[in-house]
């Protein structure tokens, strides 16, 4: 193997990669050797086909697989004995008009082999880095008001008679039409829809008011010209309702009978509970905040050159992302008071960004010989597979026959831990703040993100 350097420039490297033919060709007569030994062909003895045979009929399959081979391993030497770390897998150009000589045996195997590598830079000396970690103290008033709404999500309803009034429950059958046809997820048999509550579409339960247990009604109004359904969106409609029961609501007394009917053993634990899920809530929005000032105080101190391809690859997602958010809103970049281009501009230095810092995380955690266990992968894995529910088994099996898919469950651990291990060695001070300051910080993050 024969490896020349044609392009050094930056972060940029091209080297091409001379093998010649004899090599080939003694790997094709290696392959050869090995068939014989197990080949069954109808005609021969085992053992006994002629090699000339075998070429004839597999040399070519033979020679392709030798080559697909070599490349991958060359590519791989090439840049070990350099001492280089590709940013990205290398991009081979291996010429089309060659292509044929060289799976005959005829030609040598020459290629191009281009990448960027990735930057040397030293790291900073973070034990020093000062974050102020921002802590909402939960007040018992936000317990009893968390408990107070859950109280009214578990309203207890009793049978009336009578007409049906704005608060009343009302269970019923109803069937959806669209010019006099019956479409899709538009029947129930027991629908329980609570009157002034907005569960459905806008106009139907201002009709249900006055409604009495056995009457028949149909309502009719138009889907809104939003509607998540494109099928149904703006489309006049008429729904066929038999009302079964109409229930007006009482009062849940919040007690511990009321906590062992949410199937909890005290009140006291359904509190407990309840704080718990408060403390996590603002705990996320304290991480995130932290993490945000750990990640500005590394990009004040880092700037060096990015691997361009791995800088174009973080920007398309980054833009994709952003065209998707505008199509969805149906804004325009005139809308934002801004153009295209400008956009592009500053969403390229949020692609730098993290790209810069991405690559100074990583270098951190391998410095500091970082893992993400196998039990922490198998664990996001799972929180992945569930959020399929009905598609369990194929998801499972796209991550663990998908090593890139299975990547992308692993990097954001990976930086979490790096985060962590980050966070364990700077200058955090805690500094107690209301809910709404810490909303207020947490949005500016992400206004400025």
């Amino acid at each position: 193997m024969q490896v020349t350097e044609t392009l050094s420039e930056g972060l940029k490297r091209e080297l091409k990669i001379d093998i010649p033919a004899g090599d080939l060709a003694a790997k094709l007569d290696n392959y050869m050797a090995d068939m014989k030994s197990k080949a069954n062909i109808k005609g021969f003895r085992p053992g006994k086909v002629p090699v000339a045979h075998l070429k004839k009929m597999y040399g070519r399959q033979a020679m392709a697989e030798i080559l697909s081979n070599t490349i991958q391993e060359t590519t791989q030497k090439a840049v070990e004995e350099r001492s280089e770390r590709p940013a990205l897998t290398p991009e081979i150009d291996l010429p089309e008009e060659d292509a044929e000589k060289i799976l005959a045996g005829d030609a040598d195997l020459s290629f191009k082999m281009t990448y960027d590598v990735l930057p040397d830079f030293e790291i900073v000396d973070f034990a020093g880095i000062e974050i102020e970690r921002p802590v909402v103290e939960i007040a018992e008033s936000e317990v009893d008001e968390q408990v107070a709404q859950i109280a009214k999500n578990n309203t207890p309803f009793e049978p009336k008679e009578g007409s049906a009034a704005d608060g009343d429950r009302v269970t019923m059958s109803y069937l959806g039409k669209i010019d006099g046809e019956p479409f899709e997820g538009g029947a129930d048999e027991n629908g329980m829809l609570v009157l002034g509550s907005g569960q459905f579409i806008p106009g139907f339960e201002e009709q249900l008011i006055g409604v009495k247990a056995g009457d028949e009604k149909v309502v009719e109004l138009s889907f809104p010209e939003d509607y998540p359904a494109e099928h149904l969106a703006g489309k006049p409609a008429t729904f066929d309702v038999v009302v079964k029961e109409v229930a007006a609501p009482g009062e849940a007394t919040i007690d511990d009978e009321f906590a062992k009917g949410l199937g909890l053993e005290s009140l006291d634990k359904l509190k407990e509970i309840v704080r718990g899920q408060i403390e996590g809530q603002f705990g996320q929005m304290t991480r995130q905040r932290v993490k945000r000032q750990l990640l500005d105080k590394l990009d004040e101190h880092y700037s060096f050159d990015l691997p361009e391809k791995l800088l174009e690859s973080e920007f398309k997602i980054v833009w994709q992302q952003v065209e998707e958010d505008m199509k969805r809103n149906e804004k325009t970049f005139e809308d934002e008071e801004t153009t295209e281009e400008e956009a592009k501009a500053d969403y390229r230095k949020i692609a730098e960004r993290r790209v810069r810092l991405g690559l100074v995380l990583s270098e951190i955690g391998e410095k500091n010989d970082i893992q993400v266990t196998e039990e922490e992968l198998q664990r996001a894995l799972y929180d992945r597979v569930r959020q399929f529910p009905g598609q369990e088994q194929q998801v499972f099996e796209f991550y663990k026959s998908n090593q890139q898919a299975l990547a992308s469950l692993r990097a954001p651990i990976y930086e979490e831990k790096v985060v962590d291990f980050m966070l364990e060695l700077a200058k955090v001070t805690d500094k107690t703040v209301t809910k709404e300051e810490l909303e207020k910080l947490v949005e500016e993050d992400e206004d400025d993100a």
